[in-house]
């Protein structure tokens, strides 16, 4: 029987358009809270854009995204899936950024999501800019290196700009690999399209055994296929997701820094994620919503509809 304390609140109890705003309605369970060792899937938010390199405004993602998210309802439309009856989630609150510090706010991310895994949580995580998923993935994986599925426009896997060492949300994923965070080999990235510097992303995906899906290919084999491909390559071991909002089309989700045209319609962004059920997924993001550029609301009510996909999976996996 599901727990009482960890339901949403429901929209014929109180208007969705009222109360404090928290992520699908659920209860706000912080660190010192007397429930928090009972939380099993958190939800946690990453305001912070400090690894943008275009036009920023991800930083303010997490807080569009919750109240957004305040339309989320308690049932799968097509499966069924009452993810809150099937794990006791929470709204963990957001990870404080330091927002002149790169590496101070990286260190902070990283300890938050190193205490959630002692603790057992498995996070689902709003962002922020793509480099936030890489102190995630060192607080999650250090020393039991993760499979990926990765749906975005961009590889991720780009040296660092300018020459120099910089992190920014575009090399997240080198860098985790050369950390030994995740095993190339379980590593698949879909939807990837777009003008390009150079080749330098694809040929380090190449040498490490990273399995890229272009855009080109996810529409000629369709969705069913590719994914097909993607759960044989992660295997039953645990495996994050990480969802980039650009991997849709911009005319379905505008409000993101880095748009690349040719990309998914809105369903197909739902059905990428549908076809990752009973996979071990023990961590999920949804990065780089940016509400400067989300007029209508549009991105982030796509973006937590994604999410609440994703928190189905991952309610299944436990």
């Amino acid at each position: 029987m599901s727990d009482p304390f960890f339901q949403p609140v429901s929209g014929m109890t109180l208007p969705r358009f009222a109360g404090v705003p928290t992520f699908m309605r659920l209860p706000e369970v912080g660190p010192d809270h007397p429930r928090f060792s009972d939380v099993q899937i958190g939800i946690v938010g990453l305001p912070w854009d400090g690894g943008t390199s275009n036009r920023p405004g991800a930083r303010h993602g997490p807080r569009q995204l919750r109240d957004a998210s305040t339309m989320i309802r308690a049932q799968h439309p097509v499966f069924g899936i009452r993810p809150f009856e099937l794990a006791r989630v929470a709204d963990l609150g957001d990870v404080g950024p330091n927002p002149v510090d790169l590496h101070d706010t990286l260190e902070r991310i990283e300890g938050v999501y190193a205490k959630l895994r002692t603790a057992g949580v498995r996070p689902l995580t709003a962002g922020g800019d793509h480099l936030c998923t890489l102190p995630v993935l060192r607080g999650l994986a250090k020393g039991a290196p993760l499979g990926l599925i990765h749906f975005d426009s961009h590889t991720d896997l780009f040296p660092a700009y300018f020459g120099g060492r910089a992190l920014t949300h575009g090399n997240p994923f080198r860098v985790a690999v050369e950390e030994g965070l995740l095993e190339p080999a379980r590593c698949i990235q879909i939807g990837i399209r777009g003008t390009m510097y150079d080749s330098a992303d694809r040929e380090f995906a190449a040498e490490h055994g990273i399995r890229i899906v272009t855009i080109e290919e996810l529409f000629d084999r369709g969705i069913p296929d590719v994914m097909a491909e993607a759960r044989e390559r992660v295997g039953d071991a645990p495996v994050y997701c990480s969802y980039d909002i650009d991997f849709i089309d911009p005319a379905f989700a505008p409000g993101t820094g880095t748009p690349e045209v040719g990309g998914p319609n809105s369903f197909q962004a739902l059905q990428v994620v549908r076809e990752m059920r009973g996979l071990n997924v023990v961590g999920a993001d949804l990065v780089e919503v940016s509400p400067p550029f989300d007029q209508a609301g549009n991105t982030a009510w796509l973006g937590v509809s994604v999410m609440f996909e994703l928190l189905c999976v991952m309610a299944e996996a436990l």
